[in-house]
């Protein structure tokens, strides 16, 4: 083992955290009722998180090169590692698809004289926004499980 192996179990944590409790907070955004903004918390969460998911899909990588190709494990690592790609996909999508609209519905908006609005606020995004964000909450729990299993069960790069 090499020292990067264990920079991977080190920053899957934060990642994690973020991106699940932004995607929550990004839900609360979608379908709240009153005056409550939760925009900027949701998209500060989610862009950190996507950050740290990157770190950690690096480290991961590292960590997982020195593994033997034929491991009994390697079908548990597979899963670890697609849904860990899925979500960088998943949550970099909406992070771009956010700003995208962000910069072109409201150069739309501001020429008719209305006000802003963010990808949170669009009743006719939201169906779509959701199943992004559930989609994102799933591959999150299903990497973190898969290699829960790696690290309890198979005692990889454990030691």
């Amino acid at each position: 083992m090499t020292p990067l192996d264990h920079f991977h179990p080190a920053v899957v944590h934060f990642p994690i955290a973020l991106l699940l409790t932004g995607s929550v907070v990004a839900l609360v955004q979608l379908y709240r009722s009153g005056p409550l903004d939760l925009r900027v918390t949701a998209w500060v969460l989610l862009a950190v998180g996507g950050l740290g998911a990157i770190g950690a899909v690096v480290t991961g990588l590292f960590a997982q090169s020195a593994l033997p190709p034929d491991a009994p494990y390697r079908s548990t690592l597979n899963w670890h590692i697609g849904p860990g790609l899925l979500q960088l996909v998943i949550y970099g999508g909406l992070l771009y698809w956010g700003w995208l609209y962000r910069g072109y519905a409201n150069a739309r908006r501001a020429a008719a004289g209305r006000t802003e609005i963010d990808l949170l606020d669009d009743r006719r995004a939201r169906p779509w926004v959701t199943l992004l964000l559930l989609l994102g909450m799933a591959a999150v729990a299903l990497t973190g499980w898969n290699g829960g299993l790696l690290v309890y069960q198979w005692a990889v790069n454990v030691g």
